[in-house]
């Protein structure tokens, strides 16, 4: 049967809830609502104003934006004057004794002292722009192998088996020749000849901060990162002091001069009383693991950290404390509940120095200026 062509079709009308829920009248936005801009390159080339700019761009640019920013206040409350009621005049460890109203942490693993990050962070620690180092054993020893032979810049695709047969060893895109580690030996274990004969005579009870403070003023150098932080009295504390190539030449040590012992539980003592008896504690760590922990749960001990900044490329989908985000440490009670923590994910050989040109370099050569 043949329908007249006089008859109108049916018109569908869609559904009121599909045209509430896609025609819902926007509510206005907090005055304050940033909005997304760029950088504007019709004014030149000015890396300063680039990198303001990334505070408003968007994803990960408006996470360094945030991350300069928290870094800037750790600083503000780090300039406050020490008085005579806070500064804790009768500390008598150099190690724990306040020298700031805000002591800053700062946590990085082995791979950035291995690549050319070291030269950001020996920066810090020259000028004395941080309070308290963690790190791992390869975060001290390859600071100090530096200073007797390079690290080269090799490729991520170099085959592990016919660098094998070379002596040489991969760190990513970086190559350490197996003699690096042959001089290290050569140099390391007459000063754990001296240590374990220190420990015998004397009582010396060696810690990692203790240890690697020695050999910061053994290496004497100034391109090493544990050297000014022997000079400059910060700690460095590595509870995993035995994993890596500095515990290789302790276990080769051992069969010659057995008996050298380290103390790691009072290097605990030292490291969360420092974060005790600090006004105010800031937080930056670059990757994740023990290192983020270890800083992380000493500031637990003074209910959470005031300041925190993380820069790592770990996720948080398998429960892993690298990919943790702040808000998880701040139901630990290791960042406090009113503080504004930052995650940056992002390889931090890429944005730190940029991150350390907009905080710490700016304040350091601003503070010279006024001098």
């Amino acid at each position: 049967m043949e329908i007249p062509c006089n008859i109108e079709k049916p018109v569908k009308v869609a559904p009121n809830i599909a045209v509430n829920a896609v025609l819902q009248p926007s509510q206005d936005l907090p005055a304050e609502t940033p909005i997304v801009t760029g950088y504007d390159w019709e004014n030149g080339t000015d890396y300063n104003k680039i990198l303001e700019s990334y505070a408003n761009s968007g994803f990960q640019a408006t996470n360094f934006g945030k991350t300069v920013a928290e870094i800037n206040n750790m600083l503000k409350s780090r300039a406050v004057p020490l008085t005579e009621e806070n500064s804790d005049c009768y500390e008598e460890d150099q190690f724990i004794k306040k020298k700031t109203n805000c002591t800053i942490f700062l946590g990085y693993t082995s791979n950035m002292i291995s690549s050319g990050l070291r030269d950001t962070i020996r920066f810090l620690v020259k000028n004395k722009l941080v309070d308290v180092i963690v790190t791992t054993a390869g975060g001290i020893e390859e600071d100090l192998i530096k200073c007797i032979a390079p690290t080269y810049v090799g490729d991520f695709n170099l085959s592990g088996k016919v660098l094998r047969t070379r002596g040489i060893n991969r760190i990513g895109n970086l190559l350490v020749p197996n003699d690096n580690y042959c001089l290290f030996e050569e140099w390391v274990t007459p000063l754990l000849d001296e240590m374990i004969s220190e420990q015998m005579k004397e009582g010396t009870v060696w810690s990692p901060s203790r240890i690697t403070a020695r050999l910061g003023e053994r290496i004497n150098n100034e391109s090493s990162v544990c050297y000014w932080a022997w000079r400059n009295n910060i700690p460095i504390f590595s509870p995993a002091l035995t994993d890596g190539s500095l515990g290789d030449m302790m276990y080769f040590h051992s069969f010659k001069r057995p008996g050298l012992i380290i103390d790691i539980l009072g290097d605990l003592r030292r490291l969360n009383t420092m974060a005790v008896k600090a006004n105010n504690t800031g937080v930056i760590i670059l990757g994740g693991g023990l290192i983020k922990h270890h800083i992380c749960n000493a500031n637990l001990m003074r209910n959470g950290a005031d300041y925190a900044v993380y820069v790592n490329t770990a996720s948080e989908f398998d429960g892993s404390d690298a990919g943790a985000r702040p808000d998880e440490a701040v139901s630990w009670g290791k960042i406090r509940p009113n503080a504004n923590p930052v995650k940056l994910y992002a390889d931090a050989t890429l944005v730190f120095p940029l991150i350390v040109a907009q905080t710490f370099a700016k304040h350091h050569f601003s503070s010279k200026k006024n001098v």
